[in-house]
Parts: structure tokens; C-alpha cells; sequence
């Protein structure tokens, strides 16, 4: 077994890790649906799970590891890349490199630097504030729609020797047009569409000069 194959059982290794945690994260996401407090009641009972040393410890490092390595696969097979889903793959990793490092850091400064609790407030707080909207939106539609597009492109690649062409691709586009959905009602809400989200001043100050 040559360091490639190695590396890309690794990968897959950390990515079940990571999966199953954004997994969880992302239903609670989907409890928005339902209202803020049944958001952040989920997410107090799952923090006891996941804000353990060293389940948070395992996720940092899984998730620094898939950086590096996201980041070698797509540097080095950008151009062998012809497919649809092996597309999907590339766009939708190298979308989450640029995600993980830009929402770790800001959680990370949030807890350490500004001393505030990271909950959704704290996320979802630039979409109402004037402009920083028109980062955040597309920011976390595209973070849930690549994490969608990414399981959809493994599923694709895990499963060629299993089912036919017609079936991999009936699969694979559920997945992603699922993920669309899914990314548009948790995006739609956070910014208040379907009902008002009062966030509390502190995290409004975060934006203001």
C-alpha cells in the first residue's frame, strides 16, 4: 500500500469523524425551523457531548488533518477531474477548507478574544446586521450545500462497483438538490425570513465600529 492509498483511507477515517459530527450539528441547525429556543436547547444538551476535551481535541485535529490533506488531493488531481460529481468533489472540498478555517477561527475568537457565548446568536448575528448580510448568506448556504455535495460525490465514487451509472447519479443529485433544500429553510431562517430573530446587542457590537 503506497502513502496515497494510505492517505486517502485517513481521510476517509477523519471525514466519518467530522461527518457525524456536522451531521448532528446540522439537525440542530434544522430545529431553527421550529424556533430559536428549541435550537439552543438542543444545542446546550449536545455541547455536553462534543465541548468534552477530548471529543473537541479529536474533532480539531480530524478536521486539521482534512484540511491538509483536502488540499493536496485537489492540488494534485485538479486536472484529472472530468466528471460531474468528480467536479462536485473538488469545488465542493475545497469550499469547505475555506469554510472550516474561517468558522474555526471565528469561534475560537468569539470564545478566547470576545468572551461570548457561541451559539446561534453569534452565527447568525451578521445577517442582520446592514451589508455583512451579503457575506453571511451565501457563506453558510454554500457550507451546508458543499458538505451535501461532497457526501453526494463520495456516494458517486464509493459506490461504482456496486450500482449501475443510472443509479449512482439518481443518488448522487437526490443528495445534492436535498442539500439545496435543506441549506435554502436553515439559511432563510437565520436571516429572519420566516419569523424575527431578536439578537441580543452584544452580538450586534461585534459589527459596529
Amino acid at each position: 500500500m503506497n502513502q496515497t492509498s494510505i492517505l486517502h483511507k485517513l481521510h476517509r477515517v477523519s471525514a466519518c469523524v467530522i461527518g457525524a459530527y456536522v451531521a448532528v450539528h446540522l439537525f440542530n441547525h434544522g430545529l431553527v425551523l421550529r424556533g430559536v429556543e428549541a435550537h439552543i436547547q438542543f444545542m446546550e444538551s449536545f455541547r455536553h457531548i462534543y465541548r468534552t476535551p477530548f471529543v473537541e481535541g479529536l474533532l480539531f485535529v480530524c478536521i486539521i488533518f482534512q484540511i491538509g490533506s483536502g488540499v493536496y488531493f485537489i492540488k494534485k488531481r485538479w486536472r484529472q477531474r472530468h466528471g460531474f460529481f468528480e467536479r462536485v468533489q473538488v469545488i465542493s472540498g475545497g469550499y469547505l477548507v475555506f469554510f472550516f478555517l474561517v468558522h474555526i477561527g471565528a469561534v475560537l475568537f468569539g470564545r478566547a478574544v470576545l468572551g461570548l457565548d457561541t451559539n446561534l446568536y453569534y452565527a447568525v448575528a451578521g445577517m442582520h446586521v446592514p451589508y455583512f448580510q451579503y457575506f453571511f448568506v451565501p457563506y453558510y448556504f454554500f457550507a451546508v450545500a458543499a458538505f451535501f455535495g461532497h457526501i453526494a460525490s463520495a456516494f458517486y465514487w464509493l459506490m461504482r462497483n456496486r450500482l449501475s451509472e443510472v443509479a449512482r447519479n439518481y443518488f448522487g443529485y437526490t443528495i445534492l438538490v436535498a442539500g439545496i433544500v435543506f441549506s435554502t429553510l436553515i439559511v432563510a431562517t437565520f436571516a429572519g425570513v420566516f419569523y424575527d430573530i431578536k439578537i441580543p446587542q452584544e452580538y450586534i457590537e461585534t459589527y459596529q465600529p
